[in-house]
C-alpha cells in the first residue's frame, strides 16, 4: 500500500483491516517488531477490541529475525531503485511489482508465495501480446510489462547479492553439547538507552502495589459515563493519539484532579 509517510498506529491498524483482513479474515495473533506503532496503546486497544493478541519480536537486528526481515530488506532495496527511476508513476504500477514478487520461487521452499498461500500459481504476465488499437490501454500494458520485467531482474539481483554477502560471513558452526557453558554477547540485545538523534521508545509503566501505572502529563476533559466520572488523559511520553478516558478511581494523584477542577469549575 503506497503511503505518503510513516502511518500512525491507528492508520496502520485501519490499513490492515481495510486491505488485509477483509480478504483473509481476522487473525488470532499479530507478530511484529517493536516499532512505535506496534508498542502503542492505540494499537493494543484496537486489537483487544477485535480479540486479536499481540506478539512482539525482541529487539534483534534483521539477520536474527528470520525470513520475514530478510524479505523486507530485499523488497526495500528493490523499491528504492524502482521508485527512483519512476518517481512520477511508481505507485500506479506497484501492483505488478507485487504480482511479480509473489510469482518468484523461493529457494527455501521451492515454491513461490502464490503457491504457498493459494495452492497454485495464477497466470503470469502475458508477454509479447498484440498491441491494442486504444492508445491508453496500449500504454498501460507496455508500462506494466516493463515493470514486470524490471521487478524480476531487481529481485533476482537482490537474491544473488544476499547469497554472496551471507557466504562471506559464514563459518563452520561450533558443535555445542547440552549443558555446556557459553558466553552470551550483548550485541544483539536491545538496551533502552537514550541515544542522541534516535527516537526514544515510550516510557515503561511504573510499578505500584496494585500493578502498573503511567505518568499523566495533563487531564484535558471530564465526562460522566454509566453513572461514573471519567477523565481524558494526555500521557507523559506518548503522542496525542494515545489519549484515553480513564475512570476517576484510576487516577492515583489527587492533585491532578484538584488542578483540573480548579481550572474547569463548570
Amino acid at each position: 500500500m503506497p503511503l505518503p509517510g510513516p502511518p500512525t498506529a491507528l492508520e496502520t491498524a485501519e490499513y490492515l483491516f481495510n486491505h488485509v483482513f477483509r480478504y483473509y479474515g481476522l487473525p488470532e495473533d499479530i507478530v511484529s517488531d517493536r516499532g512505535l506503532q506496534f508498542t502503542s496503546r492505540v494499537w493494543r486497544a484496537f486489537f483487544k477490541c477485535l480479540g486479536v493478541t499481540i506478539s512482539l519480536f525482541p529487539g534483534l537486528p534483521p539477520p536474527n529475525q528470520g525470513q520475514t526481515e530478510r524479505k523486507i530488506q530485499e523488497i526495500g532495496r528493490f523499491l528504492r531503485t524502482f521508485c527512483h527511476s519512476h518517481q512520477e508513476s511508481w505507485s500506479q504500477f506497484l501492483g505488478w511489482a507485487e504480482y511479480a514478487q509473489n510469482s518468484l520461487r523461493q529457494s527455501t521452499t521451492g515454491l513461490n508465495p502464490f503457491q504457498c498461500v493459494l495452492g497454485y500459481q495464477p497466470p503470469l504476465f502475458p508477454r509479447g501480446g498484440e498491441p491494442s488499437d486504444v492508445p491508453a490501454v496500449d500504454y498501460w500494458f507496455r508500462e506494466s510489462e516493463r515493470v514486470w520485467g524490471e521487478t524480476h531482474r531487481q529481485l533476482q539481483r537482490a537474491l544473488r547479492r544476499r547469497r554472496s554477502t551471507a557466504d562471506l560471513r559464514r563459518s563452520q558452526a561450533p558443535a555445542y553439547q547440552p549443558g555446556q557453558k557459553v558466553w552470551l554477547s550483548t550485541r544483539d540485545i536491545k538496551l533502552r538507552l537514550p541515544w542522541p538523534g534516535v527516537a526514544e521508545e515510550p516510557p515503561l509503566p511504573l510499578l505500584v502495589d496494585d500493578g502498573t501505572a503511567y505518568l499523566v502529563k495533563e487531564i484535558l476533559d471530564s465526562r460522566r459515563r454509566g453513572g461514573r466520572l471519567e477523565y481524558l488523559v494526555d500521557w507523559e511520553g506518548y503522542s496525542p493519539e494515545e489519549r484515553s478516558w480513564v475512570p476517576r478511581n484510576d487516577i492515583l494523584d489527587p492533585s491532578l484532579l484538584e488542578d483540573f477542577h480548579t481550572s474547569h469549575p463548570s
